[in-house]
């Protein structure tokens, strides 16, 4: 089924497609906020242990003990020496002055705990990766719809479990259920809206999503600011996802996947509907006919993305660059407290330069994908590595954060492409499994983004040194790819081995609907 000439009729960007994407969009707020929660509900406050000697602790005061602390005249934790393991039997003073509680000072995840609060935040990213894995096989299977709706009801139940959570172990399951929940949502979500837009205008479409994650991305900080709780600000970041019940009645599903699955009584409704609604006219016989020529294929499995020359090659280099896009993004947002002390206003910035980088990917990418993709992984890998020159101290924390808003912008372009990208380069019958799979890859690179950053204890610039070399590796690869821009989408694997493309229809010149992938 040669689904581009359908919309070619029905309009690539009308009423009907500007609607779903305000439905999309709504969500993409609180998919970042459960994304980045972690960096202020497990935010590490400056404490102190209560065996210390008496006057390291500086009473109740917070003022005391972080002038203590500044001066060095207390140590956070007690010292190794004498075959101390880092221990306190007498509890924990944590600093207040900026968080009432959070995740590591609820359950004393500091000094010898304190690399369990990393293993906290690569839960989460397993959680979006293994509903990477399974939501992207259920929604090939029953539908983007019903997926990313229950995708949603995970990050709403999960979500406000979590804040109730009376431990920490039933507080990591439900934080890992919630991150398979985002990673269904998030998924759908854009497929979803990719296969009802034209190619002249998915780039522009894709790219509106994620300046809603941008927008929540910037939110996160002052909604941190005024909920001081971990709780509290987890509640208020779940509770709120309830309400999208109401997308059960209002969000529609892909016509693309109803006739790929010989639904074709259900697409041929909703592709009424889109033409009415976006005011074209549609030549009833001629979608009749177009419907009649469905006839059935054989399923499409994860294999099939491997099992072919050119299919294996250009998923194999997406994959690769799903991961490596993740890993350096989600590797300096996790991190900003090497870039300053102020949590708050780090977090802010590296919200806001999304603004600026994803505006030069709406300006950029729809004169090609490749070039855009490749200079955005560029940009980031060389600023890492400079970053490795730069030394940690006081009077270069403005150069450091300099640098490191360079990093996260060529990562942040980087991320817009590659979910456009994804969606071009592979064929409709297994796009949801390639992206799906993609998105796998990627979120194993998001959790071991907060783990490589436990590679500073063996030396200070190891991090840096992995995310810039993986990812100039990236940008090579990514000039092995075939440029998509402004290209109708492929439907078939035999597409990809021809190396060729359906024609795309003119809309100025209607013109018989024909069958040329068979569907």
């Amino acid at each position: 089924m040669d689904f581009e000439e359908i919309l070619s009729q029905i309009g690539g960007f009308g009423r009907f497609q500007k609607l779903l994407y305000v439905w999309i969009c709504l969500p993409q707020v609180f998919l970042a906020f459960n994304q980045l929660a972690s960096i202020f509900t497990g935010a590490t406050p400056p404490h102190i242990c209560l065996s210390a000697p008496p006057a390291w602790r500086g009473g109740p005061n917070s003022t005391s003990l972080l002038l203590l602390l500044h001066r060095g005249e207390a140590q956070a934790c007690p010292d190794r020496r004498n075959g101390s393991n880092h221990s306190c039997p007498g509890g924990w003073q944590y600093d207040t002055s900026v968080f009432s509680s959070t995740v590591v000072t609820e359950w004393d995840l500091v000094c010898d705990r304190a690399r369990t609060n990393s293993v906290l935040s690569s839960l989460y990213m397993a959680g979006l990766l293994v509903g990477a894995m399974g939501f992207g096989y259920l929604s090939d299977r029953y539908g983007r719809k019903p997926v990313m709706l229950m995708g949603l009801a995970f990050q709403a139940a999960f979500g406000v479990g979590a804040a109730l959570a009376p431990n920490l172990y039933v507080y990591a399951l439900l934080r890992f259920l919630v991150g398979s929940g985002v990673s269904a949502t998030l998924i759908n979500a854009f497929v979803l809206g990719t296969e009802w837009t034209g190619p002249k205008r998915r780039m522009l479409a894709g790219l509106t999503t994620d300046f809603c994650f941008g927008l929540g991305y910037v939110l996160l900080a002052p909604a941190a600011y005024l909920l001081r709780d971990w709780r509290h600000l987890q509640l208020a970041i779940s509770a709120p996802c309830f309400l999208f019940v109401f997308y059960l009645w209002v969000l529609p599903r892909s016509a693309r996947w109803l006739l790929a699955n010989q639904r074709t009584e259900e697409a041929g409704l909703l592709i009424r509907r889109a033409a009415r609604l976006n005011r074209q006219p549609l030549q009833e016989d001629l979608l009749t006919q177009q419907l009649l020529d469905t006839v059935e294929r054989r399923r499409h499995t994860l294999l099939d993305l491997v099992r072919t020359p050119a299919m294996r090659k250009q998923s194999l280099i997406v994959f690769y660059l799903w991961f490596v896009t993740i890993l350096i993004y989600y590797g300096m947002s996790f991190n900003i407290s090497d870039f300053g002390d102020n949590l708050y206003l780090g977090h802010l910035l590296f919200g806001l330069v999304e603004v600026p980088a994803r505006t030069m990917v709406l300006f950029t990418v729809n004169r090609s994908r490749r070039l855009t993709q490749a200079g955005s992984l560029v940009l980031g890998g060389l600023a890492c590595l400079v970053l490795v020159l730069v030394p940690h101290s006081e009077e270069l924390t403005p150069v450091r954060m300099a640098i490191g808003l360079v990093v996260k912008f060529g990562a942040t372009a980087s991320f817009s492409v590659i979910y456009i990208y994804s969606a071009e380069i592979f064929p409709t019958v297994i796009r949801q499994n390639g992206i799906g799979m993609g998105s796998t890859w990627g979120r194993l690179g998001g959790v071991l983004a907060p783990l490589v950053h436990l590679l500073k204890d063996y030396h200070v610039h190891t991090p840096m040194i992995l995310f810039g070399l993986s990812t100039l590796i990236g940008s090579g690869l990514t000039l092995l790819l075939p440029e998509t821009a402004n290209k109708p989408l492929l439907e078939t694997i035999e597409e990809v081995e021809e190396g060729r493309r359906p024609k795309e229809a003119d809309p100025a010149m209607p013109r018989p609907l024909s069958c040329s992938s068979g569907l």
